[in-house]
């Protein structure tokens, strides 16, 4: 009941804070916040009151906790905005997570670890199955940069219960990736961003296109994340290189990292150019369509551009135009 009780203060009161600003320090502000006739109103019996204590104390605990392991205000005012119920957790149970964050997950420094926990705040909830998940990797050699990287820049793929996490670091590892390598770690945020049944479906999608299941196979081994594209966007990519280029669908399953660039704002206007340049004779069919794709802007307009304006006038005019309707 105290919980719970605990939890509707806090969903209601940090609003009352924060309209106010924080012209005054944050331990100030939070003071307001212990005494705001809007946070509780005369409590009618003692039990309320103990209650209303043990919430202000408590508050009082966690600023002090993020205070002792070298937060500063503004930091701690950072993380309280960004999640209002930190306020209610008990700072003994954030010890382990934080220490865990800044001596042993690689984040080391108080902004990485602010910033992790501004990027995901439900990480902060998530410590029971975040340690034993980063155990998990270590234990079969993920390099603890790899491990950092994931954690600062995507923190959600460590928040799945250790059962979950642990089939899918396994299936991966059917797979033939090498837990040394980043790529690894790619594997294992795109399965678990699906279920088994949304991986049948996309895996039915390649089928579609006449690739094998070997051919599936390696393309996810070379670019993971092909698998966690839209049913839509591979069949609009696919329907391009094969009924538009004139590739076979084995070619997109080796050069996977294509149906990772927009269809609409960077395939289809440079494979516009490609078309005229190849009528023309000036390129020869399929020399270079990853290149197309992957260069640059700038770099784009220099090699295949630049070279061809006075063959065919109005090159650059046409390939600006077909930029302008991608966007619209």
């Amino acid at each position: 009941m105290y919980n719970l009780f605990l939890r509707i203060i806090l969903l209601r009161s940090p609003s009352s804070v924060f309209s106010h600003g924080f012209s005054k320090s944050l331990l100030k502000s939070l003071r307001f916040l212990s005494t705001s006739s809007e946070t509780v109103s005369s409590p009618k019996s003692s039990s309320l009151a103990s209650n209303v204590v043990q919430i202000n104390n408590n508050r009082k605990a966690v600023i002090s906790f993020f205070e002792n392991h070298g937060f500063s205000e503004s930091q701690i005012f950072d993380i309280v905005k960004k999640v209002p119920l930190i306020l209610s957790v008990n700072p003994e149970t954030l010890f382990p997570i934080l220490l865990f964050f800044q001596s042993k997950a690689e984040l080391g420094t108080v902004e990485k670890t602010v910033a992790t926990i501004k990027r995901f705040p439900r990480i902060l909830g998530w410590n029971l199955s975040v340690g034993p998940n980063i155990e998990l990797l270590k234990q079969i050699g993920v390099p603890d940069s790899n491990i950092s990287t994931y954690l600062q820049g995507q923190p959600k793929i460590f928040l799945t219960s250790s059962v979950r996490f642990k089939e899918i670091v396994e299936r991966v590892t059917e797979m033939g990736f090498s837990p040394q390598r980043l790529q690894f770690l790619v594997a294992v945020f795109a399965l678990r961003s699906m279920t088994k049944s949304s991986w049948d479906k996309k895996v039915e999608v390649y089928r579609k296109w006449g690739l094998s299941e070997e051919e599936i196979r390696l393309a996810f081994r070379r670019h993971p994340m092909c698998m966690a594209f839209s049913e839509d966007k591979t069949n609009g990519v696919m329907d391009f290189f094969v009924n538009k280029i004139g590739c076979q669908s084995s070619f997109v399953a080796r050069k996977p990292s294509l149906l990772s660039f927009s269809l609409k704002k960077k395939i289809l206007p440079r494979g516009y150019i490609y078309q005229v340049l190849l009528s023309k004779g000036l390129i020869k069919k399929h020399a270079n369509i990853p290149m197309f794709v992957k260069i640059s802007e700038n770099r784009f307009v220099e090699k295949f551009i630049n070279p061809h304006k006075e063959q065919i006038p109005g090159l650059l005019e046409l390939y600006e135009q077909k930029l302008m309707d991608s966007r619209r």
